[in-house]
């Protein structure tokens, strides 16, 4: 496969961009990604990297629209919202400072959620759940003997006593 710039060498570099529903795909030589610079992923959008245009998105109208003086940068950095929407990482830890404002609502857009929980394995996900449940049942039991709800208590004792022999040791 032939590099998409110079079109004359094999190409060593594949890179695709997805944009939307739309996707670029890019073949470079060795020696057109390192005058376009593609050491750095973060550094270029596909579309500007051939031809020095950007795609249209929606998010590509109001970026042009505001000026770039009037955009908050980072002191430390000089990384901007632009770059952290372009790169999806910040430039260094001082801008989760300077963008704690937006940093919400744009990873909600990004993430599922504020919080991340990482993977938990299945069987220490239920030995938690387990002890959660059992914590639950004995606060109950001692609220049902402390209100002389034996009937109530009995079956409590006879659930948590289910649940510690079910419970691997």
């Amino acid at each position: 496969m032939l590099c998409n710039v110079c079109k004359q060498n094999e190409a060593k570099v594949h890179l695709t961009q997805i944009i939307g529903d739309k996707m670029q795909k890019v073949d470079l030589c060795e020696e057109c990604s390192k005058e376009k610079g593609v050491g750095d992923p973060a550094s270029y959008s596909l579309a500007e990297l051939l031809l020095g245009q950007s795609l249209p998105t929606d998010e590509a109208a109001p970026e042009a629209a505001a000026a770039p003086e009037t955009e908050t940068k980072c002191p430390a950095c000089g990384y901007t919202q632009a770059d952290f929407k372009k790169a999806g990482r910040f430039g260094c830890s001082e801008c989760y400072i300077t963008f704690a404002d937006g940093l919400g609502t744009m990873l909600k857009t990004m993430h599922k959620g504020l919080r991340h929980t990482g993977k938990v394995p299945t069987a220490l996900q239920q030995a938690r759940e387990a002890v959660q449940k059992l914590k639950t049942l004995q606060k109950r039991l001692e609220k049902a003997v402390a209100e002389e709800n034996f009937e109530e208590a009995a079956q409590l004792r006879d659930e948590i006593k289910r649940l510690k022999d079910k419970a691997p040791a």
